[in-house]
């Protein structure tokens, strides 16, 4: 095997005995074949980060459990790996994202890591707002500006929140980059499923910071053993949409 040549991926070392047929070929798959497939080749970094919030956009706890310590052998920090799961909340709930907390916390303690990590807050909650807002713009364009103002009133509410809390608590903190965080968001978003048309604007949000629609492929490429082929067909579609958008 590639990178996981001591540990076969995601759990699939628990299942050789009572599965083995099953288990030599998900190893092969998700362990050799996708990561070293040259039409889906990512840096070990990025493809960690995918995968991570893919299985959290998924509800894959346990596999997100078993991936975490090779994830931080081989590429993430601790700090990366919690921030995926703090900005998940925003994409998935509280209701969704509780029990990641606990299998990072876990993991992260189970090898000498002092908790909490460092602090990565770079708002008040006084200035949220505006430099939640901010990114929306740098990522979508002047007419997220103050869109709170400018959405029928019903939305402004929601739109003020999505400023404040989505972007403002979340984007605004350290531990990953711009890139960083609107990958893991398209990740999120096509792992749940049935969200596409957020999952083409995110798609669109990716090419705007100036990922391309052949990296994009590569993300859905790397996720597709743990979401499954619906899902990850869906998510072509978007990322294409997006990019005809642009065109």
């Amino acid at each position: 095997m590639t990178e996981n040549s001591s540990n076969l991926p995601c759990g699939v070392a628990a299942l050789v005995q009572t599965d083995p047929e099953f288990a030599e070929r998900f190893a092969y798959f998700a362990g050799e074949e996708v990561p070293a497939e040259e039409a889906a080749n990512l840096p070990a970094r990025e493809r960690y980060l995918a995968v991570l919030a893919a299985l959290l956009g998924c509800q894959g706890l346990d596999e997100f459990r078993a991936m975490l310590p090779e994830a931080l052998d081989v590429a993430l920090a601790p700090v990366e790996a919690k921030e995926v799961v703090y900005q998940a909340t925003a994409y998935l709930g509280i209701g969704r994202t509780r029990p990641f907390f606990d299998a990072v916390n876990d993991v992260l303690a189970a090898r000498g890591v002092e908790l909490p990590l460092e602090g990565q807050a770079t708002t008040t909650i006084e200035t949220r707002g505006a430099a939640g807002n901010q990114k929306q713009i740098d990522y979508f364009g002047e007419g997220m500006r103050e869109s709170w103002k400018t959405c029928p009133a019903e939305r402004a509410t929601v739109n003020r929140w999505l400023a404040e809390n989505c972007f403002g608590d979340y984007y605004t903190r350290g531990g990953l980059s711009d890139l960083d965080r609107e990958m893991v968001t398209f990740c999120y978003i096509v792992a749940q499923g049935g969200c596409e048309p957020q999952a083409t604007a995110h798609a669109a949000g990716n090419m705007n910071l100036g990922r391309t629609k052949d990296f994009m492929y590569r993300v859905v490429m790397q996720i597709l053993p743990y979401i499954g082929y619906p899902r990850s067909l869906n998510a072509l579609t978007c990322v294409d949409n997006a990019a005809a958008a642009r065109a």
